[in-house]
């Protein structure tokens, strides 16, 4: 039977050169960052439950990913560049099995990014993941909720909806086709964080606030507008529908786009006369984006349809307290 330590060593511990930054990582006590001199440090923290975050008997690589991949986002939506990660798991037993695929989906992320672990904690118990990230960035450059303005535009990047229509899916709350299952399904297994583009945004800086969309869309920009103190109008049939759920009726695409959640996509507000820039950044990252409403003075939030009419359609974001 593996030992904590054995598992950690067999599957975690990795002999290759490591970052210039990370000056010492696993196997003692602390690791030890040397960050770049002039540069601010962005820290996140994520934590993955199954039964709450993802299902039970999840496929071990995808569920690696999106540990990483969630918290990857957080440091994307404020425009820092990642630099290492600490995970610390509980596992109700020590499987290699589901050990080699998990730490082989975490690794293909972290290497992809040049992201390198540097410790963490093993125990035993409910299976539960804890991802801590570490990135940089240039200071007042840092994309925040809190700095959105009057006449920005709000943009999204990639598309909304998929997610929440794989667990629709899954939950039995809609009945579509095992073809249509399987297009949705890698958006919430597998989600892409969007670092590049947050980077770009970040570097001007050209973009005013931003954050992940994790919640779903409603909830997650009203987050910016408390913290902005605005309000803002939203176009929700120009919100970008994955093309699963594209093909579904009107009022499913507006739900799962406005209000699904799991999307892992960039929300952010920039001032008008930037939109050339926006879009240069967003093809510089290879990442698509969309306009899909204005930041206003006045406080709230205003749904409206494609002719500019009001909408009322009681969505609200995700909260984990508010559900069983």
């Amino acid at each position: 039977m593996l030992s904590e330590f054995d598992l950690i060593k067999r599957y975690f511990k990795r002999e290759r050169a490591g970052r210039r930054d990370v000056a010492l990582g696993i196997g003692d006590d602390c690791a030890l960052l040397a960050p770049t001199p002039g540069r601010q440090i962005a820290i996140s923290s994520d934590m993955l439950v199954e039964d709450r975050h993802f299902f039970a008997g999840a496929d071990p690589f995808m569920l690696g990913h999106k540990a990483l991949a969630v918290n990857l986002s957080d440091l994307a939506a404020m425009g820092a560049r990642p630099v290492a990660f600490t995970l610390s798991l509980a596992l109700p037993k020590a499987d290699p099995d589901w050990l080699e695929g998990f730490s082989h989906g975490l690794f293909a992320l972290a290497d992809a990014h040049d992201c390198e672990l540097i410790g963490g904690d093993t125990t035993k118990g409910p299976l539960n993941i804890c991802i801590t990230v570490f990135g940089e960035t240039a200071p007042g450059h840092a994309l925040r909720r809190a700095a959105a303005q009057p006449g920005d535009d709000i943009w999204i990047s990639g598309t909304l909806g998929d997610a929440r229509l794989a667990l629709a899916g899954y939950w039995k709350e809609v009945a579509f086709d095992q073809e249509l299952q399987a297009q949705a399904a890698p958006r919430l297994h597998m989600p892409a964080p969007r670092v590049a583009l947050g980077l770009a945004l970040a570097a001007a800086p050209i973009a005013h606030a931003a954050l992940d969309i994790s919640d779903g869309l409603v909830g997650d920009l009203g987050h910016i507008l408390a913290a902005s103190g605005v309000g803002a109008t939203l176009d929700v049939d120009a919100l970008p529908a994955g093309p699963a759920l594209a093909r579904q009726d009107i009022a499913l695409r507006r739900r799962f786009t406005a209000a699904g959640g799991d999307d892992y996509e960039l929300c952010f507000t920039a001032p008008r006369e930037r939109r050339a820039e926006v879009a240069a950044a967003a093809e510089l990252a290879a990442t698509p984006v969309t306009r899909v409403g204005t930041i206003d003075a006045a406080p709230g939030l205003r749904l409206v349809d494609a002719h500019g009419a009001p909408l009322d359609l009681g969505l609200k974001g995700w909260d984990h307290f508010s559900v069983p």
